[in-house]
């Protein structure tokens, strides 16, 4: 738990983050332990968020010519 949140992969990230949650809801860590994780899983959260985000925004539509071959890309929303 100690891998700077800030680098991490999505998968990383997210693998991590399930681990914080099994721990915190299965109880077994004490109160300031429970808060430290709570605090970690929170950054995890938001970095696998960040991660979708930018995966998201490189999303592109594959154009087409007239003949049905791919000519090039187009950003999602254009």
């Amino acid at each position: 738990m100690s891998a700077d949140v800030k680098v991490m992969s999505f998968e990383d990230a997210l693998r991590e983050l399930e681990q914080v949650v099994g721990k915190l809801e299965r109880g077994e860590v004490p109160l300031d332990e429970s808060i430290a994780l709570y605090e970690r899983g929170a950054k995890l959260k938001k970095r696998c968020e960040a991660k979708l985000k930018e995966a998201e925004e490189k999303v592109a539509k594959l154009t087409l010519g007239d003949d049905g071959t791919p000519t090039g890309t187009e950003p999602l929303d254009g």
